[in-house]
């Protein structure tokens, strides 16, 4: 197993999706600087539509994100966050480890060998995957606009994944049984990393959250020779309740 992990910095469209909806937060930040916000609640709810995206291992999955949070001070508060999430990835022999791909070019060769292995055969492992993560920790808030409230956050947590191959052909039936002698991949990990966005508020119950979060894993580590990094981009209706901290 490598000792130094390489990180896929390859921008999807996805991460690019993230990122221009938070530049739009941004950019509309002028039009919200009437005044300073009069009221900040006791409490938070967010829920909305969310998609992570991994690009190493070509993973994109829709699902959905939940946050519920408690403000001890206007400018900071603490909480909980949970997303679930499905999609597909593929699984290429250099993702795996230098054992792994020892094993599985030994399983070729012998293929080979007795004419079992089709001329140009590549290996590609597709797969069903279901993500979910856990997180609790801080949040800095910034209230200095109206109707726009700014916030980052570290993120850290945990990772659980469930990745299901579905492959028909006798070969890749071979390659998942030494793999994933169960038909299954299932995995715990922690992740860390960063994360931020905005609030639009329609009023001051009732608003709209825009986020992003940044963070590095390494799922699937007794077979994966990399971890990754992943994008969560999440957005959805966020609510406001519990008296005013700000008096």
């Amino acid at each position: 197993m490598s000792s130094s992990p390489q990180i896929n910095w390859h921008a999807s469209p996805r991460m690019g999706a993230a990122l221009f909806f938070l530049t739009a937060a941004l950019l509309m930040l002028p039009q919200s600087a009437q005044a300073q916000q009069n009221y900040v609640s006791r409490y938070d709810l967010f829920a909305g539509y969310s998609f992570l995206d991994s690009p190493h291992v070509k993973l994109s999955e829709n699902g959905l994100h939940f946050q519920v949070g408690v403000r001890p001070k206007t400018w900071y508060s603490l909480g909980f966050d949970y997303s679930i999430s499905g999609g597909d990835l593929t699984l290429t022999p250099n993702l795996l480890t230098p054992e792994w791909q020892q094993q599985l070019g030994g399983l070729l060769q012998q293929l080979a060998q007795a004419g079992q292995l089709p001329a140009g055969y590549t290996v590609a492992v597709p797969s069903d995957s279901l993500t979910q993560t856990l997180a609790a920790g801080p949040q800095l808030s910034y209230r200095h606009f109206r109707k726009v409230t700014l916030f980052v956050r570290p993120s850290i947590g945990a990772i659980h994944e469930v990745a299901t191959p579905q492959i028909g052909d006798p070969i890749g039936k071979l390659i998942v049984g030494a793999l994933a002698p169960t038909g299954k991949k299932t995995d715990w990990t922690p992740f860390y990393g960063f994360g931020g966005g905005a609030d639009f508020l329609f009023s001051k119950h009732i608003g709209v959250r825009v986020q992003a979060d940044l963070v590095y894993d390494h799922l699937f580590n007794d077979i994966l020779q990399n971890g990754r990094l992943t994008t969560r981009f999440s957005i959805g209706p966020c609510f406001n309740f519990g008296k005013n901290i700000k008096k």
